[in-house]
């Protein structure tokens, strides 16, 4: 009976010891694929023409942001369609502090955006479903409100222009400031994949999945879910506060128009069709993103004349069907469909 229960409790005892093993190897293989990654995409900038860098920047920039909201939808449960005014915090930030060095207002940015984030969270970790939607569906709409009553500060309709810091003098004269672009976008891009990458595989990961399956009994098993979802997120500000400042330096300029509402569903729509059961979801989520404007200008060079009539609507049209094919193809999304398409990738996250 004894020799049974030591048996037992062997491959228990195993399994234990692997445990930290296993993290240290997911954190060494995360850092080793975003440093291959990284550098098959900076030989990359060198091959293709300044305006497929400024598309590679934008894809960058929206890669500092979906991430985050997958993990506070995909992984919490909780929907968000306020990451516009997130974004519109951190852009603010940096564009109102052009005497600090660029790094150090792209950190305050962020910090704006967690300090908002946790007021939001704080203030909806009661709610669920469309009450929370419509809670977070406010903050969207009272960007535009906000910077019209204080336009001495935010510049009103109009917005504010913005200096960006040039490229250093040691890359060259002639060096191509798209390429520095896509190379910041990208590197705060790798950053946030990197760290909610072993985020989500980590012991926080697994609470968050538990809040969102079930959250009496993650309740009962002595997870404090308000905390959680407060927690959740502030991470998922943060995100959106760098990816508002990345978009500062592209636009070289900030506006409420640029952080409305459109853009917060477009952020939503976008990880639903990248896919929310991975953080890999966000990189389809973002692509689809910077080709939807090229896309539509396409379908609308067959039909000259039909560009002002379409302007605007033409882009959500797309979206909207390649959302209802995706979902009734692939319901997991362009993520889901890869990985089932190509079985060596199926077990990862």
């Amino acid at each position: 009976m004894q020799e049974t229960a030591q048996r037992e409790a062997l491959p228990r005892s195993r399994h234990a010891h692997r445990t930290p093993e296993r993290r240290g190897n997911t954190l060494l293989r995360h850092v080793v694929i975003a440093t291959v990654i990284g550098f098959v995409v900076v030989i990359a900038t060198y091959q293709i023409e300044p305006f497929r860098n400024y598309q590679l920047a934008t894809i960058g920039a929206y890669l500092c942001v979906l991430p985050g909201l997958i993990l506070l939808t995909g992984f919490n449960g909780q929907i968000s369609l306020g990451h516009g005014a997130l974004m519109a915090a951190g852009a603010y930030t940096v564009v109102l502090t052009p005497s600090l060095p660029f790094l150090v207002s792209v950190l305050a940015g962020v910090l704006v955006a967690m300090v908002l984030g946790a007021v939001i969270g704080v203030a909806a970790a009661r709610l669920h479903g469309p009450y929370l939607a419509g809670a977070t569906l406010a903050v969207a709409v009272s960007v535009p409100a906000l910077t019209t009553t204080f336009d001495g500060v935010f510049g009103g309709d109009a917005g504010l222009t913005f200096s960006p810091p040039p490229a250093p003098a040691s890359l060259g004269a002639y060096f191509p400031y798209e390429r520095w672009q896509a190379w910041l976008t990208l590197l705060g891009a790798a950053v946030v994949m990197l760290l909610l990458a072993n985020l989500v595989r980590s012991r926080f990961g697994r609470t968050l999945r538990a809040v969102r399956d079930d959250e009496v009994a993650a309740s009962l098993a002595g997870i404090h879910v308000g905390r959680v979802r407060v927690l959740a997120f502030v991470l998922s500000a943060a995100g959106a506060g760098l990816g508002g400042a990345m978009f500062a330096l592209l636009a070289q300029s900030v506006s409420p128009g640029a952080y409305g509402l459109t853009l917060s569903l477009n952020l939503m729509l976008a990880i639903v069709l990248g896919g929310l059961g991975s953080l890999r979801g966000a990189v389809w989520g973002a692509i689809v993103l910077v080709a939807l404007q090229p896309l539509a200008d396409w379908v609308t060079s067959w039909a000259p004349g039909t560009e002002q009539r379409l302007e605007g609507t033409l882009p959500l049209a797309i979206f909207g069907l390649a959302l209802i094919v995706v979902m009734t193809t692939a319901p997991g999304g362009l993520d889901a469909l890869v990985t089932r398409l190509n079985p060596l990738r199926k077990g990862r996250s």
